[in-house]
């Protein structure tokens, strides 16, 4: 049983899969960081200074704080700043998807264009008598 685990485990499929998930998740990370580091500090400059993670509507009137931290230590908080974060983060990382399939995948499994199809073995040959012939043939 262990030897037909490893069969299955050393696939190539199942190594490409763990690849892929491996490099997502540090794509992730980096869209992550491109979001919170650069995109919404911009945005933020853009609205005057506003900072979206921070942005939450409390659902009980014992939060008083004015950072989500630690209003969420305080009670329940609907954190609609940080969900629109994270929907931002989704966008570019299915628009970077949607380029890379586009731009990489398209061009690996391009089709070869169409050769035209050799000629019936008969009509090749009548043309190559045609052509002996032709030369042949004093010019005229």
């Amino acid at each position: 049983m262990l030897e037909e685990f490893k069969k299955f485990a050393m696939r190539g499929n199942v190594v490409d899969l763990a690849v892929g998930v491996v490099i997502g998740a540090a794509f992730g990370a980096i869209v992550n960081s491109l979001v919170a580091d650069i995109i919404m500090p911009i945005i933020g400059a853009i609205t005057g200074g506003l900072d979206f993670s921070n942005y939450f509507v409390p659902l009980s009137s014992k939060v008083t704080a004015t950072a989500l931290a630690d209003a969420k230590k305080q009670g329940a908080v609907l954190a609609w700043g940080n969900f629109l974060t994270i929907l931002i983060n989704f966008i570019i990382i299915a628009f970077a998807l949607f380029l890379v399939v586009k731009l990489v995948i398209n061009r690996l499994y391009k089709p070869d264009p169409a050769k035209p199809a050799a000629p019936p073995a008969d009509v090749q040959l009548l043309t190559e008598i045609r052509d002996i012939l032709k030369a042949q043939s004093p010019a005229r």
